[in-house]
């Protein structure tokens, strides 16, 4: 997700800051990266190092390819990278995790860079962003982060995960409709929200249950650790996440992918025959 979208779920983000007397606030120049804060060390530990060179590439290239409004650079670290970094708290050990939107990484980096145990997919539909996407991992030498170009309606079927999340890409109705068919059974997504998490949240319970939701509420991560915690909106699957449509449409594929590891292998003595698994990703 690009942080000019931000601003539908997070106030001011990507927006100009009115200064005194309504002048707007001046522009940084490209590049003028804030000290990382102390907490940071503790956020991303080892990959500390990794953490101040994704944000140096959020405030020069991700400026200058406009994935990033020039006057968000002075509150990167706390706004943006550290605010994302804290999803960390709520996934499990060695899970999978799809960010969809990603736009410039956030949350899926910072989450990535957080948790080296959770394998990352970094879903964004744009050419210019995964480009963005994939040059970061290569410079920060991210083995546990895949770049995969595409929507996420498109890949029901043929990406599973076990935690799916988003920063500002859509209302939560539209957001569950293409991030829940996603989930393996008793999944959940995380979406990053603002004020509006709690309406957003009751005018989608409807829509929620008929997408194979079982559990939902507004939360805050952080704590403790971010001078202002990341409100959460954490939607736990059921059995059959994304609904029965989403469902067939997995099956259909399994199936699908089946037949041709079969073929491709020449019947039982193939990849399929000898317990091997191709990765979904």
């Amino acid at each position: 997700m690009d942080t000019e979208n931000a601003a539908g779920s997070q106030p001011g983000a990507g927006a100009v800051n009115p200064a005194a007397g309504g002048q707007a606030a001046e522009a940084p120049v490209v590049g003028e990266v804030p000290e990382a804060p102390a907490v940071a060390r503790e956020v991303f530990g080892d990959r500390f190092d990794a953490a101040v060179r994704y944000t140096e590439l959020l405030a020069t290239a991700g400026v200058q390819r406009g994935l990033i409004g020039p006057r968000e650079v002075p509150r990167l670290w706390d706004r943006h990278v550290l605010n994302c970094a804290v999803l960390a708290e709520l996934l499990p050990a060695g899970s999978t995790l799809c960010d969809v939107g990603s736009g410039a990484g956030l949350p899926g980096i910072p989450v990535a860079l957080a948790r080296p145990d959770v394998s990352v997919t970094l879903l964004e539909p744009l050419l210019r962003r995964t480009t963005f996407l994939e040059e970061v991992v290569r410079e920060l030498a991210l083995d546990n982060v895949t770049v995969l170009r595409g929507r996420a309606e498109e890949m029901v079927g043929k990406l599973a995960v076990d935690v799916v999340t988003a920063r500002a890409v859509a209302p939560l109705d539209r957001l569950a409709g293409w991030g829940m068919p996603l989930l393996r059974p008793h999944g959940q997504m995380l979406a990053l929200k603002g004020d509006s998490a709690e309406q957003e949240l009751a005018d989608s319970r409807a829509g929620l249950t008929r997408l194979g939701a079982v559990e939902w509420s507004v939360i805050s991560v952080g704590e403790g650790t971010l001078e202002t915690s990341t409100r959460v909106i954490q939607v736990k699957a059921g059995e059959s996440p994304g609904g029965v449509k989403a469902a067939t449409r997995r099956a259909k594929a399994a199936r699908a992918g089946r037949t041709a590891n079969t073929r491709a292998g020449g019947g039982t003595g193939g990849a399929a025959g000898r317990g091997g698994r191709r990765r979904s990703r």
